[in-house]
């Protein structure tokens, strides 16, 4: 599998807030190996809970439902 075509690219450095979640066993693990292929993808070892704001992130944004939303509530 080529590692290039990873949706989620370099990570930014930003100011963080701790969370505290929990993950079913198959989607941790899934997670784990994700972070595996992004550290192969970017040449820079990344840990897995590292990427999780990050996907977040990118779910939020590429959510046209909520952008629409959040819209309308700022037009109002």
């Amino acid at each position: 599998m080529s590692t290039n075509k990873l949706r989620l690219g370099p990570l930014p450095k930003a100011e963080t807030t701790k969370l505290t979640v929990t993950l079913p066993a198959d989607l941790k693990q899934q997670l784990e190996r994700y972070a595996q292929l992004h550290s192969q993808a970017h040449g820079e070892p990344v840990d897995a809970v590292a990427l999780i704001p990050h996907m977040l992130a990118a779910f939020i944004e590429r959510d046209r439902a909520f952008k629409a939303m959040r819209l309308k509530v700022a037009a109002q």
